[in-house]
């Protein structure tokens, strides 16, 4: 955990083939360290074994990345959220964006999260499937037409428009770690 001078953690992870340079990842960046939030954000490289045991593969990143440090929030795209189950068991909230749905440990992990997470999607993405986890106490949110990019494939306004919503739903999650 920060000291008590130290600023908030922020913790972003990337997606299997959507890096730390792609829209969600780089404004959600921006967002935090213009609110003074200090950010980890490692890459990595999803090979056939880490597909093998995503879960496994995401906690051995993410804790070489924290360095013994424990992030005040995660925010985390697709394949990145097989920490869900790692940010359960020590308590880390997180703003799970396209969690893979389809993957028991994912459903299992994010049912059992608190009202301080928030798992997005988009209703045209096969892998998001909030009725799976519907005892969930994190709030879901749907963005309407979206696909896995939470993008609307032919519409570059409207996604563009659809992913600024999505950020100030990040932004007013990092909010409440400066006030």
């Amino acid at each position: 955990m920060t000291g008590p001078t130290s600023p908030p953690l922020v913790l972003v992870l990337p997606g299997a083939g959507y890096g730390q340079q792609a829209p969600l990842l780089w404004w959600t960046r921006a967002i935090a360290e213009q609110h003074g939030i200090e950010v980890v954000a490692p890459t990595w490289t999803v090979d056939a074994a880490a597909k093998d045991d995503p879960v496994a593969f995401v906690e051995r990143q993410v804790a070489a990345a924290l360095d013994g440090r424990r992030p005040d929030l995660v925010v985390a795209k697709s394949f990145g959220c097989f920490a869900l189950p790692w940010a359960g068991r020590d308590g880390v909230d997180g703003v799970w964006l396209t969690p893979v749905l389809t993957h028991p440990a994912v459903v299992e992990a994010l049912a059992a999260v608190g009202a301080g997470s928030l798992a997005v999607g988009g209703s045209a993405d096969p892998m998001w499937l909030p009725s799976a986890v519907a005892t969930t106490r994190a709030g879901l949110h749907t963005v309407d037409g979206a696909d896995h990019a939470l993008e609307v494939r032919g519409d570059w306004r409207r996604s563009q428009r659809l992913q600024a919503d999505v950020f100030a739903l990040v932004e007013e999650r990092i909010g409440t770690l400066v006030s």
